[in-house]
């Protein structure tokens, strides 16, 4: 099997599509929050926290939507932590964040070991099918692609325009976008520059928690440990990628899922010749050269990282 027959099976598109939904969640939840002025951390953490909250939640009973919803409830209760220690209280966002990220983490582990104590294997759920759209699927080329994904793909790649219109389009995002670049200027225009980073931390957080139970949800059935597995870390990298731009950003998941599902498909090429961890560092590796010739012409937003504290100048 060649390069070119890997780049045109419908499953290698298919894949690829699945792989990038929850960084594109992530990844437009991060932004969100860095537009802001925040950096947040603590998605590594938020994204294994959602995972298990919509997964535990459909397993006792709910059903697949109140799940997501539970686990952008959890995002947001975690944002709002990380919010109100970075916010008003002006403490350090790398700090904080990687606190949030360990809490979480730790927290998750600790309630599933409580609630599931004699549990050998995680326990199955039925997961969010494939949408069934026979007109889709006759779509010629992305047709096949899409009928193969879950309602939950199209919502995140749906909210990309979405965020598009509001953060460029509305006096809303240009209120979030001007506290990320000069909050002095925002405050003397009337704005309360700590309440529209409060919001645009929440949203972003309530985000991340979705790209989480996407895991648990959809690409599988069940809760494991280590299940995101640093994608909080790539939707980072993902947002200078991106040039903190949601429609780059999504340009950038693609491309990232389109490099871990081609790097699966090698493995199975090449069979034994090249050990296996080659194969899975590759899209890591690629993820860093392309970050490296993007970002030096990226255009952060001024005030990212700097705490704003009514009065100072």
């Amino acid at each position: 099997m060649d390069l070119l027959d890997i780049l045109l099976q419908t499953g290698f598109w298919v894949a690829a599509f699945r792989i990038a939904t929850p960084l594109v969640f992530g990844t437009l939840g991060e932004l969100l929050c860095e537009r802001a002025g925040v950096l947040n951390l603590g998605i590594e953490g938020i994204m294994t926290a959602g995972a298990m909250t919509g997964w535990l939640a459909v397993h006792m009973g709910a059903d697949l939507w109140t799940g997501v919803a539970l686990a952008a409830f959890t995002g947001l209760l975690l944002g709002s932590l990380h919010g109100v220690l970075t916010i008003p209280l002006g403490l350090s966002q790398h700090v904080a964040g990687i606190g949030i990220t360990l809490l979480a983490t730790s927290t998750t582990y600790f309630a599933y070991r409580v609630i599931l104590p004699d549990a050998t294997s995680p326990p199955r759920i039925a997961p969010f099918p494939p949408v069934d759209w026979p007109w889709l699927k006759a779509v010629p080329g992305i047709g096949p692609v899409l009928a193969g994904q879950t309602a939950l793909t199209f919502l995140a790649f749906a909210l990309v325009p979405v965020l598009v219109w509001l953060l460029y389009r509305t006096p809303l995002g240009l209120a979030v976008r001007t506290v990320g670049e000069n909050p002095i200027a925002a405050e003397a225009q009337g704005l309360h520059v700590h309440a529209l980073r409060m919001g645009a931390v929440l949203a972003g957080s309530a985000l991340m928690g979705v790209g989480g139970a996407f895991l648990t949800l959809s690409a599988f059935n069940a809760f494991f440990f280590e299940m995101v597995n640093g994608r909080g870390w790539i939707c980072i990298a993902l947002v200078v990628f991106g040039g903190w731009n949601p429609a780059k950003a999504l340009l950038g998941a693609l491309l990232f899922g389109a490099f871990d599902a081609f790097q699966v498909r090698l493995q199975q090429a090449v069979g034994g010749a090249i050990p296996y961890q080659v194969f899975l560092m590759l899209p890591y590796l690629l993820s860093i050269v392309a970050l490296v010739l993007v970002s030096r012409r990226a255009s952060y937003p001024q005030a990212l990282m700097r705490p704003f504290i009514r009065g100072r100048r």
